[in-house]
């Protein structure tokens, strides 16, 4: 479908005059999109109730999750603003690196995608196809400690090496070679799955409220002591009492440090609130204008809705000081400890909706995996019909309807990077701080947004996208400051850097080498950023 153009004067633009992608995607597929994209399940599973994520941050005085979801979500207008009014102005694949190049030039807008979102995206999908593995594990060790399910061959999924690498490594192989084969069946995945997530998000909550404060506590009592390098254990107990007691209040007016619920953004940001991306990156794809106009606003409020009540009930019936507590210590059994999944299995009183709310925990997982797929395909796609990568990768096959080439790419790379996850997670689990990429990336996407508004808008849109732009610079170099000065709370090390740097410059050098390429063919391919890429 790739095949020569009729002029060079179209060949000098794009590789083809269409994508060959299909419109697959309905108004649910691209909310499931973003809320697959905004990660709620794998925030529930290293924040609430665990120290995964919040090992340094040692004082949680006054910390309050839902205080601090609102804040995060107040920060994030923003962007929800950029993205729903830039994804309508350029419907296409790829959504914001195409608004990046056209409105910085080729050079800066393929750099800066490159970078900031294509690969940043396979390290984290390296990441989560591993708490894939933990979520599996943990789901069979909360029904062993709670219900007497076997668990002895679950536990080798808190280990790292080969199961880690199996499991990961053939769930990712899966998606891929759903979505090579059958591409609507990729969207129609993701879908189950985030609906799938969002029921047992309900499920689990009523289960909690129902088993209230004596239900929770019940549990906490029966853990027994806590393993590690952590103040519980001092204790000499995990009892309710035991972890409640670790909490020191603030001492602040309703127990609220506002400096404190500041320090966590960067988690909260690495996980949901400015992930919307995904919808706007499929554009050319959506049924109908409902689902290009409403995803972005939808998905996100949807999202704060799930993100905050889930905190409000933990809140409400283990009290801040146990909930805190948990965050303060690192309190895992083994590897995986009590979060807000494992706590609504443990107190469910019955093992079939347990089971439930622990295939939900996995199905969350899962959903992220399945969405990045399709996304990181989306972006590559984009690139290649721009020539900035090769253009084989835009090739779309005439049997299947699918992106093969740019897919088989993302399957050998991510593949690689769980293998290498999966046996030195201690040591490379800093690339997760490549995040620190996509932060810095969102300020120039509010940047796009303010040039666009002034080169091409008009009358209160020109204002409300300028100011929004702006706005967004101002949110998201925030954000950046708090991870640069926080490297041990956010996961930053040399690795971090060695990945993000030689990206960034990887990204830059590909653009000039395909520049010096096509300029000896007679193309000049800083002329295609100057319109929009077919649909």
């Amino acid at each position: 479908m790739g095949g020569t153009q009729p002029d060079e004067k179209k060949q000098t633009v794009f590789v083809r005059e269409s994508t060959g992608l299909v419109k697959n995607v309905s108004f649910l597929d691209s909310i499931a999109l973003n809320f697959s994209n905004m990660s709620v399940g794998p925030l529930l599973t290293t924040v609430a109730g665990s120290a995964a994520a919040t090992l340094l941050f040692v004082n949680v005085a006054g910390l309050n999750l839902v205080v601090a979801s609102m804040i995060a979500f107040a920060l994030s207008i923003p962007q929800i603003i950029v993205y729903t009014m830039m994804s309508r102005r350029y419907p296409r694949a790829g959504g914001d690196y195409v608004w990046l190049s056209r409105n910085f030039g080729g050079f800066a807008g393929s750099t800066l995608s490159f970078w900031g979102y294509t690969m940043e995206t396979l390290a984290f999908i390296a990441l989560v196809a591993i708490l894939l593995d933990y979520s599996i594990g943990g789901v069979g060790a909360e029904m062993g400690f709670a219900y007497g399910f076997p668990t002895a061959s679950w536990t080798v999924l808190f280990s790292p090496g080969i199961w880690q690498f199996a499991v990961g490594a053939l769930a990712f192989t899966i998606v891929i070679a759903l979505n090579i084969v059958r591409p609507k069946a990729g969207y129609k995945l993701v879908t189950v799955l985030a609906v799938f997530g969002a029921v047992t998000l309900v499920v689990a909550m009523a289960v909690i409220l129902a088993g209230g404060h004596s239900a929770l506590v019940n549990y906490a009592d029966g853990t027994g002591p806590y393993t590690g390098n952590n103040n519980i254990a001092l204790n000499g107990t995990g009892s309710y009492s035991a972890v409640a007691s670790t909490y020191q209040p603030s001492g602040l007016p309703f127990d609220l440090n506002f400096g404190n619920m500041v320090y966590i953004m960067p988690v909260m940001f690495a996980f949901i609130y400015p992930w919307l991306n995904a919808g706007p990156a499929v554009a050319s794809e959506m049924k109908g204008s409902r689902a290009l106009k409403w995803n972005v606003p939808a998905s996100a409020v949807i999202t704060f809705i799930f993100a905050t009540s889930t905190f409000a009930v933990l809140y409400y019936v283990g009290g801040m000081p146990y909930i805190n507590g948990l965050f303060h210590d690192y309190a895992y059994q083994s590897t995986i400890g009590p979060n807000f999944f494992s706590i609504a299995m443990g107190i469910a009183n019955n093992q079939w909706v347990a089971w439930i709310i622990g295939l939900g925990w996995v199905a969350l997982q899962f959903a992220v995996i399945a969405y990045a797929v399709i996304i990181f395909s989306r972006y590559i796609l984009a690139q290649s019909l721009d020539r900035f990568l090769p253009a084989k990768l835009s090739y779309i096959s005439s049997r299947f309807g699918s992106p093969v080439v740019a897919m088989l790419i993302d399957w050998v790379i991510t593949v690689s990077l769980i293998g290498i996850t999966a046996y030195y997670y201690g040591t490379i689990a800093g690339i997760f701080g490549a995040i620190i990429a996509s932060m810095i990336y969102f300020m120039f996407v509010g940047l796009a947004a303010v040039a666009h508004a002034v080169r091409k808008e008009s009358g209160s849109s020109r204002g409300l996208l300028a100011l929004a732009g702006s706005l967004n610079v101002l949110v998201f170099g925030f954000v950046a400051y708090q991870f640069l000065s926080n490297p041990g709370f956010t996961g930053l090390n040399n690795i971090t850097y060695a990945y993000s740097i030689g990206t960034l410059v990887a990204g830059a050098l590909i653009y000039q080498a395909s520049r010096w390429y096509h300029k000896k063919r007679g193309m000049d391919i800083s002329i295609n950023y100057k319109e929009l890429p077919p649909e």
